[in-house]
């Protein structure tokens, strides 16, 4: 019982070489003189000169994927159990007679123009002007988590228990002491050092689009990290995981901010191109319905999206990345646009707000006049906020969210359910004033709503073209995770887009369903509400069916 087995000796007396610092313990016993030869093999013994930063450099030909420097990287920042700044991914390629199999090392590149940096809305990111590191402050983070959609190469990392996104900084501290990072430190075979790199080289380099087989490319930020091989991988190399199509996180309170948000906008926008219709008597409570309706989704919306941030209580500081950030445009012009609204409501439901304080006539406006001003400011503002959440998705560069896809979608959406919604309302008002003449202008809303279903829900299907594509490339990675995982998604939101936006519009259309009757008005809210669930299934899929390079992770992942 006292023998020990010779294999298991072996592995014992492997493990006791596994990590870095117990070859440099080696070195420095034997007196080898070794001490700054070892620190110059894995970090500079100098500072970044000018137009220089540091960088990660990796062999590849070194990396066995053991995770040490995972494990490392985890010991030295505390890291909780499910959060990692570094990850251990495979390449495989080659034929039957010579396959290749490559693990590769990843954490954050400290990119020459981080998209993390760029797009936070409250500055809690830095760039080193000395050294070049992206550093995360987590002080400043409100945990709104837009820098990860932001990364192309999934780098930051949500800590629910802290609320915040923390990431790789590359050790800066220990670096500012001549030591090196954790996870150069941890592993056995040196494979990952700290190099001083030339930025006009890593722009260079960035030109070719060569970076890592199946990532992200590399003139979208201008990573750093270089990858050394003495081996030329095979033209089809690809990530161990291409094929693994997984879908994207839900996001639910930004669904619900989404399209709540695009149908207040909606709302306001046709009601006050509309202003003109009908009879002089219910104008005003065509209005008032309207108004109450939009700026209430709205609310509801922007409070939704609260549950998003994971501290809500530092969401003030959104103007801070004004300059850069298309989350901050967004928020402020939300906000600016919800003023305004709330306003533009109080015109109909406290005009003697407006008495009060004789805003009218200080203005030389009547309080009709008043009231068109804020319709026409309201409409504006809340288009440009549409946009700026049209554009807080394209400059993601993913191709599902391009410029054309996205605009359609959330203006289609807005233009939609806004005509949905004002259709809804006319018929509510004509119930409650017992107002037969509202019938008309409401068949053509009703005509509107059914053919812009129509039209949007033709556009979304057009991704399923793609489904031919001889390469399977990110939009045809979408299109099949639509077609299978996300099968039963993709046809409830047709169902509902087709039950609430076509079949119920046009059957009151043909059936000259009177205006002000109960059935009618019923009828109309059902469409709303089943053409509501199919956009809110519409913006799931837009967030799930995502599919974009990223860097190599394993089988499965």
């Amino acid at each position: 019982m006292g023998t020990r087995l010779p294999l298991i000796q072996t592995y014992l007396q492997a493990q006791q070489e596994l990590r870095a610092v117990e070859q440099f313990s080696r070195h420095h016993d034997n007196a080898s003189g070794a001490g700054p030869s070892i620190y110059s093999a894995q970090i500079p013994l100098s500072a970044p000169g000018k137009g220089e930063q540091y960088a990660f450099q990796v062999d590849l030909d070194a990396c066995t994927g053991c995770k040490a420097c995972v494990v490392g990287c985890n010991t030295q920042n505390g890291l909780d159990p499910d959060e990692a700044w570094r990850s251990v991914g495979l390449i495989h390629g080659g034929d039957a007679d010579s396959p290749i199999q490559q693990t590769v090392t990843t954490a954050c590149h400290h990119c020459l123009d981080p998209a993390c940096m760029t797009g936070c809305p409250v500055g809690a990111y830095e760039k080193s002007p000395t050294t070049g590191i992206v550093k995360h402050l987590d002080d400043q983070c409100i945990g709104c988590q837009y820098c990860t959609l932001m990364c192309p190469y999934e780098v930051p990392q949500f800590n629910k228990r802290l609320g915040i996104v923390r990431k790789c900084d590359m050790c800066e501290g220990r670096l500012a002491q001549d030591e090196a990072p954790a996870c150069v430190d941890s592993c056995p075979n040196d494979a990952i050092s700290i190099k001083i790199v030339e930025i006009s080289e890593v722009l260079d380099d960035a030109q070719g689009d060569a970076f890592l087989p199946g990532a992200p490319s590399p003139a979208i930020t201008g990573p750093t990290t270089t990858y050394q091989s003495k081996r030329n991988l095979p033209r089809n190399a690809l990530p161990a995981n291409f094929y693994n199509m997984r879908p994207a996180a839900r996001h639910l309170p930004l669904v619900l901010l989404l399209v709540l948000t695009q149908l207040s906008v909606g709302t306001f926008t046709v009601d006050a191109l509309t202003r003109g219709l009908g009879q002089e008597t219910s104008i005003s409570d065509l209005g008032k319905w309207r108004s109450i309706f939009a700026l209430g989704l709205g609310l509801l919306a922007l409070l939704a999206s609260t549950t998003h941030i994971g501290r809500p209580l530092y969401m003030f500081r959104a103007f801070i990345g004004l300059k850069t950030s298309w989350m901050s445009r967004e928020i402020i012009a939300f906000g600016v646009f919800i003023q305004v609204a709330l306003l533009y409501t109080l015109s109909f439901w406290a005009p003697a707000l407006f008495s009060f304080f004789n805003l009218p006539a200080t203005l030389g406006l009547s309080l009709v006049q008043l009231r068109d001003i804020l319709a026409g400011v309201t409409t504006l503002f809340g288009l440009v906020a549409l946009l700026c959440s049209v554009r807080l998705y394209v400059v993601t560069r993913r191709k599902f969210w391009n410029g054309t896809a996205t605009s359609l979608r959330f203006f289609g959406t807005s233009a939609l359910l806004g005509v949905g919604a004002v259709a809804a309302t006319t018929a509510f008002t004509a119930r409650t004033l017992q107002d037969n003449t509202l019938t008309p202008d409401f068949e053509n809303f009703l005509l509107w709503f059914s053919l812009m279903s129509l039209l949007k829900m033709s556009y979304e299907s057009s991704i399923f073209r793609h489904l031919f594509d001889k390469q399977q490339g990110d939009l045809k990675r979408s299109a099949l995770l639509m077609t299978r995982a996300l099968r039963d998604l993709t046809i409830w939101r047709f169902i509902l887009g087709s039950i609430g936006g076509i079949f119920l519009p046009l059957t009151l259309f043909f059936t000259h369903a009177e205006a002000n009757s109960t059935s009618t008005t019923l009828a109309v809210f059902a469409a709303l509400l089943f053409t509501i669930g199919g956009e809110l299934l519409e913006r799931v899929l837009f967030f799930t069916a995502l599919s974009a390079p990223r860097m190599p992770g394993a089988i499965g992942k």
